[in-house]
């Protein structure tokens, strides 16, 4: 398999400075807009969540984006997890959004807090119910037999809860990211990528761009 021959052109746009908003939130606002329209993408708000644990070791996973305003990007998780282990020690994280048939990618860099109880009741809540009880089964990242006995240890919680609410786990809940950079991406002909980054210069947002 020669992977060194596989290429292709980058040209289904360009990026320029006057097309972009002051703010890096609104930038992608009005890109997730066209990356929900588009209907080219099966999941639009998966992104790469990037964490380092306590011996500087990183490591990444995909999640959904559930929220977001001027004040972060939000996910839930078991914070009993991986991830969750690696927040704990070290709060600064890596978001990355690669919409690759769109030829474009996000980058935003930033600190975590930890979402309300009352935010985390509200959306585990609207969940459906066959999912709260996989996280009331799951405890994620930790070593299990088989998959016949996580199966076995949800189909009896799903009877348990059948006709009543499943209590949100204590360790079940959300991050809010705070950004304090982000990257747009728009690939370009002859690998000669459009790059802008935001960085954050007081109540405001500096932007530079970056060689490709």
């Amino acid at each position: 398999m020669d992977l060194q021959a596989m290429r292709r052109e980058y040209g289904l746009g360009s990026l320029h400075r006057e097309q972009l908003f002051a703010s890096p939130v609104e930038q992608f606002e009005h890109w997730m807009k066209h990356a929900i329209d588009s209907g080219v993408l099966t999941d639009p708000t998966a992104m790469t969540v990037a964490t380092v644990n306590a011996d500087g070791v990183p490591s990444q996973r995909i999640v959904l984006l559930k929220g977001y305003n001027e004040q972060g990007f939000c996910f839930y998780t078991n914070k009993n997890s991986h991830k969750g282990d690696d927040i704990r020690n070290n709060n600064q994280v890596s978001l990355h959004f690669a919409w690759l048939a769109l030829e474009r990618q996000i980058s935003i860099i930033g600190q975590t807090v930890e979402l309300s109880d009352e935010e985390n009741d509200a959306y585990f809540h609207s969940r459906p119910k066959e999912s709260q009880v996989a996280a009331l089964a799951s405890q994620q990242s930790r070593p299990v037999d088989s998959r016949d006995v996580l199966e076995s240890h949800y189909q009896a919680l799903l009877k348990e809860y059948a006709d009543t609410d499943v209590p949100r786990p204590r360790h079940w809940g959300g991050y809010r990211v705070i950004p304090d950079t982000f990257e747009f991406w728009q690939g370009g002909k002859h690998r000669l990528h459009d790059r802008y980054q935001y960085t954050r210069d007081g109540d405001h947002w500096r932007i530079t761009r970056l060689q490709p």
